[in-house]
């Protein structure tokens, strides 16, 4: 596979400066899956299958097509989460050979809490101010392709939009902890991928 890539003409330095950039603050300086895995103990994708099946129950099929993983890993997944007490796999009430997974409580509020740790903005961010914030928001909203976001758009599963997330009053590289009588549903069970 060729990844040779041509920034030649029209800002392709400086776009690939700005991507750059944007990739390092967000997947190096401001990395939350690490604690989101230390939050819940499980590993990020489990978290991310959480994160899914907090909007609505899917196949294993779909499960599989919406995470970077194949059949035979996603239900390895879906074991494990199940084993935890934070799905349930039923079958499919038209196609006996397919699973519907469905979250259960306990995993609604493992996947709020990695929504919220994901979705709280580093300190870099909240000290900018309303302006530059307003900014930042047309640009990602032209960037994602949707119109600009205001309060309480949710992202996955009810995520809050910009808007929301950029007015956390507190120090957000704080690590969180698991809600009290939580941490005993998300200990490790097996093997961690």
């Amino acid at each position: 596979m060729n990844h040779a890539i041509n920034h030649a003409g029209c800002g392709g330095a400086q776009a690939s400066r700005v991507w750059q950039g944007l990739r390092q603050l967000v997947l190096e300086r401001h990395d939350r899956r690490r604690a989101v895995c230390a939050a819940l103990g499980m590993s990020f994708i489990r978290a991310k299958a959480l994160r899914l099946l907090s909007g609505q129950p899917m196949t294993m099929g779909e499960l599989a097509a919406s995470l970077p993983a194949d059949a035979p890993y996603t239900t390895l997944i879906a074991g494990d989460l199940e084993r935890r007490g934070l799905v349930r796999r039923t079958v499919h009430h038209t196609d006996r050979r397919s699973k519907i997974v469905t979250i259960t409580a306990a995993g609604l509020e493992a996947a709020g809490l990695a929504e919220r740790i994901l979705g709280e903005p580093p300190a870099a961010v909240l000290a900018l101010g309303p302006a530059d914030l307003a900014h930042l928001d047309r640009i990602l909203a032209k960037l994602l392709g949707d119109s600009p976001r205001t309060a309480g758009t949710p992202g996955i599963a009810g995520t809050p939009g910009i808007a929301d997330t950029a007015r956390t009053p507190r120090n957000a590289d704080t690590p969180r902890e698991p809600p009290s009588g939580l941490s005993g549903s998300f200990e490790r069970t097996s093997r961690q991928a």
